[in-house]
């Protein structure tokens, strides 16, 4: 699937290729539990660093500072008692009278436990958070022409409530930040659910045009009931000022890079041409990929990532952000080739995966970048279905164009934006180790160890007076080598 797009010089970037590109990375949020059963495992966004960090991309941008977001930041897009909540809520103090209110903690007849209260929740939401804020900040400086944070794009949390395993909506922050410098807003969603929090937030809102492909309809799988949340039919539009600046394209199961192609480039070509974003934002949800956990697309990595190219090549500031995806090995894949496709690298970087401390979670996929796509289940959509979607869409940018004709003047109340305190400050000689994952610097440490025979002489020196207990270390190491196994592949399946 190429969609090369219209790849243009600017100011920033005169061979129209190279974009100034700022990353922010969290190692903290790496740690968070959502539960042994759970299907979001946020350590995939230090997975995904330890890719980058591999692929040596890092010296392409420049990095963020980490820094949560405050109590006041978050108080601008959240009700004054779901806030208080989040900040207070723990499991020792955990009502559920209070907490399921607001769609926290087991609901009733619901098994899954989709929004958890997990150790440490305030300050997770705070970290996510302030990283898209970073970002967007970062755009809005000027300094940037792509800013990524893959912890970010938690699409369905609302303003009072969690939802979807999203319990603040880093996206709203940090569209209402760009806001504050850009005129218009476009937010696009890739992710397999609808964007539903964030279209509902803006619906009203004739700055922001909200763009979302998704799954629709009853599962593709023989299920029952509707493909989570529900939302995102093709006739809602907006309303008030917001009026047509909500567009969505539903779709049905097994959407493959071909199909997708299809509809994504002629819409987003003509909502750019119509709408004339000052900025984007794109949250890539990597659910949509083939083999996911939960979604039921299936695109491949390079599909995925063309979307990321496309929007990238209108030379418009654009905010990447991560979202949902769910076989983990999948999705930390899928969000270092798009962050290569961000520093214009994509076509660099050799499929087989480096050797770095999560390498073993990419056994199944035969250790390489692109795994292959899923030959079970088919794309549901006929051809008539693909057209009339197609058409749905463009009907809406057109109804949109005409009701721009008649002209409202464009304004916006600019705001001055002091980079010092956003960017770290480059080392003098820069090194892969500057940003080095935890996981990364124990499987380099103890690389250099055994080359050195530490562990060997150690173990000598230690097991000389085992020897009364013949074959004692082996079964010790078989114990240790079957239980990580067994939870690598519990995540990366």
């Amino acid at each position: 699937m190429e969609m090369e797009g219209n790849s243009l010089a600017s100011p920033s970037c005169p061979d129209g290729r190279k974009r100034r590109v700022c990353y922010y990375y969290d190692p903290g949020i790496a740690n968070v539990d959502y539960g042994e059963h759970h299907v979001m495992v946020p350590r995939r966004v230090a997975m995904t660093h330890g890719l980058v960090t591999s692929y040596r991309l890092l010296r392409d941008m420049e990095l963020l500072r980490t820094r949560p977001a405050t109590e006041d930041e978050l108080a601008g897009i959240l009700t004054d008692d779901y806030l208080r909540l989040l900040r207070d809520l723990t499991p020792g103090t955990y009502r559920a009278d209070t907490a399921r209110r607001h769609h926290i903690g087991a609901l009733s007849g619901d098994e899954r436990n989709d929004n958890p209260v997990i150790d440490g929740l305030w300050d997770y939401c705070a970290r996510y958070a302030g990283g898209s804020l970073a970002a967007a900040r970062a755009l809005g400086s000027g300094r940037s022409d792509i800013a990524i944070n893959w912890s970010g794009g938690m699409h369905h949390a609302c303003s009072g409530e969690a939802s979807g395993f999203c319990y603040v909506n880093d996206i709203v922050l940090a569209i209402t930040e760009l806001l504050a410098t850009f005129p218009r807003v476009l937010y696009v969603d890739i992710d397999v659910h609808h964007g539903d929090g964030v279209e509902k937030y803006f619906a009203a809102d004739g700055r922001v045009m909200t763009v979302s492909f998704h799954q629709y309809g009853r599962g593709g799988k023989g299920s029952d009931t509707f493909f989570f949340p529900g939302t995102g039919s093709a006739e809602d539009v907006g309303e008030g000022a917001g009026k047509y600046r909500t567009l969505n394209v539903p779709m049905k199961a097994g959407m493959e890079d071909a199909g997708y192609k299809e509809l994504f480039v002629p819409i987003m070509r003509e909502v750019m041409g119509v709408f004339r974003p000052d900025a984007i934002v794109l949250q890539c949800g990597a659910d949509s990929l083939s083999g996911d956990r939960l979604g039921e697309f299936n695109l491949s990595v390079r599909g995925h990532a063309e979307c990321v190219s496309y929007l990238r090549s209108f030379n418009v500031p654009l905010l990447l952000l991560g979202g949902g995806g769910y076989t983990i090995n999948h999705v930390a894949s899928c969000w270092c080739y798009e962050t290569a496709v961000a520093v214009g690298k994509e076509k660099e970087i050799p499929d087989d995966i480096p050797h770095h401390g999560y390498e073993h979670y990419y056994k199944d996929q035969g250790y390489k970048l692109h795994y292959g796509v899923s030959k079970v289940g088919r794309n549901a959509s006929t051809k008539e279905h693909m057209d009339n979607i197609r058409d749905a869409a463009l009907k809406n940018v057109e109804n949109l164009h005409e009701l721009l004709k008649r002209g409202v003047a464009r304004s916006v109340q600019f705001k001055d934006i002091d980079d010092r305190e956003l960017y770290k400050q480059r080392p003098k000689k820069r090194s892969n180790r500057d940003e080095e994952d935890p996981m990364d610097r124990l499987h380099r440490l103890c690389g250099e160890a055994d080359v050195r025979n530490f562990f060997a002489r150690l173990g000598d020196e230690n097991m000389r007076g085992a020897a009364s207990s013949p074959g004692w270390e082996t079964k010790t190491y078989e114990e240790h080598r079957r239980a990580s196994k067994a939870a690598v592949h519990r995540c990366s399946h």
